[in-house]
């Protein structure tokens, strides 16, 4: 287990459920999560989506059904899922997959409230970047 922290919980199964849409894992500390393919897709931690410093986070829509056409593993560490809409540059460790599963219900509250911030609706097609809009109001 060389790059893990002593103690640190890892994966005993990883199950891609494409019905469903969802990234089952159960954790060695008994954890067990169905994180949705969405949330891993908007939070991804790729440099498409966090940006390359505080704030440059860029807002993903769209995404409501995304799914993981492929789990390639990468190190004992962590995989790196590629994702219906091309996107494949997220590297999620064991540890982000550990906190978007435990965490995804705050996740997903912040996700929302950023998106009412921005006027946006999480179906919106992804404008090409975007800045921001003026949103309608009117529905």
């Amino acid at each position: 287990m060389a790059g893990l922290t002593t103690g640190a919980p890892t994966p005993q199964s990883i199950t891609v459920h494409e019905q469903s849409r969802v990234l089952e894992v159960v954790f060695s500390d008994g954890a067990h999560f169905r994180i949705p393919f969405e949330l891993m897709r908007v939070y991804s931690p790729s440099a498409e989506v966090q940006g390359h410093g505080p704030g440059q986070q860029v807002l993903q829509t769209g995404k409501r059904d995304v799914t993981i056409t492929a789990l390639a593993p990468v190190g004992n560490y962590a995989v790196q899922p590629s994702f219906s809409d091309g996107h494949d540059s997220g590297i999620f460790s064991w540890n982000y997959l550990y906190e978007l599963g435990r965490d995804a219900q705050a996740l997903w509250a912040d996700y929302l409230d950023r998106l009412a911030a921005a006027g946006l609706d999480r179906d919106a097609p992804m404008a090409p970047k975007a800045r921001g809009g003026h949103g309608c109001g009117g529905h």
